[in-house]
C-alpha cells in the first residue's frame, strides 16, 4: 500500500478525520494551529478558530459542530474563514485547565467528547501532562450533557459494536484500548482490557472497517495496526510519518483510508500531513450530528 500527502498543508497536530459522505468531503482539524479544515474536491477551506480545536463533525442540521477549549459550538459554513461565525451550544466539560480530544457522533447521531488536561501552550509547544482531569461526555441534540466517565488522562479511540452495546475507548497515557459493555440506561460498565501496551508506538485515534476490524493509529510508532475484533495484531502499515493521529475510511466505495498526523521533533518531510492510500476493505460510515 503506498501513501501520498492528500494536499500541501501540513499541520501542527493534525487530528479528528471525518468523512461526509452525503457531500464527499473530508473534515479534520490542526489542534495546536486552531483550525478546521474541509476538503472538497480539490477545494480546502480553513476556518481560523479562536481556541484549540479537536473536532469538526457536519450535523444533519447544515452546519458544523466544533469542540473548542472553552465547549462545543455551531460553525456556520458559510461564514469566512478568517471571521468564522459560532455560537455556543453546551459547555461539556466545565473543568478548569482541561481541552477537549477526542470526539465522535454515535450510530444514533450523538457526540461522544473525551477531555484532557491542556497539553498545548499558547505557541503550539507541548506543556507536561501532570493530572488525569479528563473526562468522557456524551452530548444529546436537546444540548444534554451525561458524563460517562472522569479521570482520564489522554483519550482517545472511540468505536461502537453494531449493536451499540460495547464502546472502545482508548487511554494513551496507559497505552491501552478498554471494551466497555454499555448498559441499557446509556452508562457504562468497567473496562476490559483489549489491546494493551506494545513496543510499536501509543495507541491514538481510530477506524472500524466493514469486517469489524480496527486500524489503530500509533503515535510516535510511525504506523497503523489493524486489530482483529478480539484484540489481536492482522498486520502492520508502516507509515511515513512520524506520529499519525487518527484515520477514517472515505472516498465513493469507502476504500480510500485519510491518515492524520503531527509534526514530530524526527521532522520527517510529511510529518503534519494527512496521507491517503487505497485499501483492500472497505470502512464504516461516519455518522453526523443528529442536531
Amino acid at each position: 500500500m503506498t501513501c501520498t500527502a492528500l494536499t500541501q498543508h501540513r499541520a501542527q497536530l493534525g487530528e479528528g478525520p471525518f468523512w461526509d459522505a452525503p457531500a464527499q468531503a473530508l473534515y479534520w482539524v490542526d489542534i495546536a494551529g486552531k483550525q478546521a479544515l474541509r476538503l472538497i474536491g480539490q477545494n480546502v477551506q480553513i476556518w481560523q478558530m479562536p481556541e484549540h480545536i479537536s473536532a469538526f463533525i457536519p450535523c444533519a442540521s447544515g452546519d458544523a459542530l466544533v469542540t473548542l477549549s472553552s465547549g462545543v459550538y455551531r460553525l456556520d459554513l458559510d461564514s469566512p474563514g478568517l471571521e468564522p461565525r459560532l455560537s455556543l451550544f453546551c459547555v461539556a466539560d466545565p473543568q478548569p485547565g482541561n481541552r477537549p480530544n477526542e470526539a465522535r457522533c454515535d450510530a444514533l447521531g450523538r457526540l461522544w467528547l473525551g477531555t484532557m488536561q491542556n497539553n498545548i501552550g499558547e505557541q503550539g509547544e507541548d506543556l507536561p501532562i501532570v493530572r488525569r482531569s479528563g473526562g468522557l461526555f456524551r452530548i444529546d441534540p436537546d444540548q444534554r450533557v451525561t458524563p460517562l466517565l472522569l479521570g482520564l488522562g489522554i483519550p482517545n479511540t472511540l468505536l461502537w459494536s453494531d449493536d451499540g452495546t460495547t464502546l472502545l475507548f482508548g487511554e494513551s497515557l496507559d497505552s491501552t484500548l478498554h471494551r466497555y459493555f454499555i448498559h441499557p440506561d446509556g452508562h457504562l460498565d468497567v473496562p476490559q482490557v483489549w489491546y494493551g501496551p506494545d513496543a510499536q508506538g501509543g495507541p491514538d485515534g481510530s477506524a472500524m472497517d466493514a469486517e469489524g476490524y480496527v486500524w489503530n493509529a500509533r503515535w510516535d510508532g510511525s504506523c497503523l495496526l489493524r486489530l482483529t475484533p478480539e484484540g489481536q495484531v492482522d498486520r502492520k502499515i508502516d507509515l511515513p510519518v512520524s506520529r499519525p493521529t487518527s484515520c477514517v475510511f472515505g472516498g465513493e466505495d469507502l476504500k480510500t483510508l485519510y491518515i492524520t498526523s503531527a509534526k514530530s521533533p524526527l521532522d520527517h518531510p510529511l510529518d503534519g500531513a494527512v496521507l491517503t492510500m487505497r485499501v483492500d476493505v472497505a470502512g464504516k460510515l461516519c455518522t453526523r450530528f443528529v442536531g
